[in-house]
């Protein structure tokens, strides 16, 4: 499973709760340029409608050995495929509890293109201090443990 592209906004900004593995709905131009990592998921989200969800704001490349995309939004609405039971208890958690779904990492898993969605809640200012704190004194203790062997 080769990542193509990781938001590493969503586990700094956010508290991963769940992770879910969607597929996404794409034209064959698209899934070659992404393919070839030319996708961004900055400031991405997925938004629920008429029982289906949908990813918002990522942004494919257009294919530059495509014909005729004259008329392409390299923005536009890309459908996410989920199993029904997957995408009720979804709906469920976020009418409840108040979280956000955010896509995490785009990937290839054999010849299809998967999309790492991950159920999150958001962090307070003291989390991310607390977070980088604990990252920091990881990375020293690393360094130390390195130094003396």
């Amino acid at each position: 499973m080769p990542t193509i592209v990781t938001n590493k906004r969503v586990a700094y900004d956010y508290q991963i709760i769940k992770d879910f593995e969607a597929g996404i709905v794409l034209s064959g131009a698209e899934v070659k340029s992404v393919k070839k990592g030319q996708i961004n998921l900055k400031g991405s989200y997925v938004s629920l409608r008429n029982g289906e969800l949908w990813l918002i704001k990522t942004h494919i490349s257009p294919y530059a050995m495509a014909t005729n995309q004259g008329d392409y939004d390299p923005t536009r609405d890309r459908k996410l495929l989920l199993k029904r039971e997957e995408i009720d208890s979804l709906i469920g958690q976020l009418k409840s509890h108040g979280l956000t779904v955010l896509p995490h990492s785009v990937y290839t898993k054999g010849s299809l293109i998967k999309v790492k969605l991950c159920l999150c809640r958001g962090k307070k200012a003291h989390d991310k201090r607390e977070s980088i704190k604990k990252k920091e004194s990881d990375r020293r203790l690393r360094r130390l443990m390195r130094n003396k062997t």
